[in-house]
């Protein structure tokens, strides 16, 4: 799912605006993904309402109808006569999207399509071909929507660290990681220079999605290393390690640097005028703790006494990861609505996912992967 404003999308925080009569969605697919779309919707009934989900199997029909509370088509195209919803999520395995994407546009009806769009260099191409024009299409990339990287981004907006020249994301892997450095940098859709090396090393590797694996015996896994130059002096650092969604035994770090300071994480140094140089902290306000019995949910980021995001969804006990589906899908509700801006259009997400696609090549191959400028951003 990517993120806000420029590159990288569009949202801003801040409490969404609960329209007069609820947006209506529909969902494609029936995966573990597909999952956080249809509960984060019960969860809103004021502003979303699921009227429908399409499946390709008849054998599962029935369990997604009684998982989820509504009726299960067999193709994209009943769903839509049927239900007629105002946006349709489009959460099936990367070779199918183009096409079931497509087939929703061509039908007239927006898509929020899970990420990546496509899953190599001539599908996108060939998908922008078929829909770009149309611009209905939205992508489901979160990661710049988490609150604290929502703050960061914030910060940055401000101009707190001066311009941003550089972003060094060791998180999450490809289009998201890509996402959230050209999103930060602001970066477009110019040419960029991809170096790459990866690494093998022993880790153990105690978690999976799945839960804890009660194997402790440390195994090869393999860090890529990159560099992404997109000239203007601006450049991003990507660092992953297999598992590192999931592997605590290895820590998320992301650094923003820029010509008055940088941000480290949660700290922030910059310059305060003649011979000061300032240190400060994000700070997250998180209720439930210790004797505050206002239930365990996260309230506010602050920074210097002032609150740079505020939980949009507060009283719901979401996850980080929830707020940001949620702030996605109620802003793609807006956008439909046209009384907000796209929270993350097609280019967008054909870019991230083209540099992702080359910091995997340059990986491979140990040659440097220079992109030029694609359809989608010209």
């Amino acid at each position: 799912m990517s993120a806000p404003g420029g590159s990288g999308g569009s949202v801003a925080a801040g409490s969404p605006t609960t329209p007069a009569t609820p947006v209506t969605i529909g969902i494609i697919g029936a995966g573990w993904r597909a999952d956080f779309f249809a509960r984060l919707a019960a969860l809103l009934p004021e502003r979303l309402v699921l009227v429908g989900a399409a499946v390709r199997r008849a054998g599962s029909a029935q369990e997604v109808a009684r998982r989820w509370g509504v009726p299960v088509y067999l193709s994209p195209a009943e769903l839509i006569a049927k239900q007629h919803p105002d946006f349709v999520v489009v959460s099936v395995p990367w070779p199918a999207t183009p096409e079931v994407t497509a087939a929703v546009v061509g039908a007239g009806v927006p898509v929020l399509a899970e990420t990546p769009p496509a899953p190599d260099a001539e599908g996108l191409r060939a998908l922008w071909a078929e829909v770009g024009g149309r611009q209905l299409v939205q992508v489901a990339e979160q990661y710049l929507l988490l609150p604290g990287h929502a703050a960061r981004r914030e910060l940055v907006r401000r101009g707190v660290i001066g311009r941003a020249s550089s972003v060094q994301v060791s998180s999450t892997h490809g289009y998201h990681a890509v996402s959230m450095i050209r999103g930060l940098l602001d970066a477009g859709f110019g040419p960029v220079r991809v170096r790459a090396s990866a690494f093998a090393a022993p880790l153990v590797d105690p978690l999976t999605r799945a839960g804890w694996t009660d194997d402790e015996t440390p195994k090869e896994a393999t860090t890529t290393l990159a560099t992404l130059d997109f000239g203007d002096g601006r450049s991003g650092l990507y660092d992953f390690t297999d598992n590192q969604w999931h592997n605590r035994l290895r820590l998320r770090r992301i650094l923003i640097r820029g010509s008055l300071g940088e941000i480290a994480d949660d700290t922030v140094v910059r310059w305060g005028g003649p011979r000061t140089v300032l240190r400060s902290s994000l700070v997250r306000s998180q209720l439930g703790h210790d004797l505050n019995l206002d239930g365990h949910d996260t309230e506010h980021l602050s920074f210097d006494g002032e609150v740079v995001w505020h939980n949009p969804f507060a009283g719901l006990r979401l996850m980080d990861e929830e707020i940001a589906i949620a702030t996605l899908l109620t802003a793609t509700a807006s956008w439909v609505r046209g009384e907000g801006p796209a929270p993350y259009p097609l280019a967008e997400a054909c870019q991230d996912h083209l540099l992702s696609l080359a910091i995997d090549r340059a990986s491979a191959t140990g040659e440097q992967v220079q992109t030029e400028v694609e359809p989608w951003g010209r």
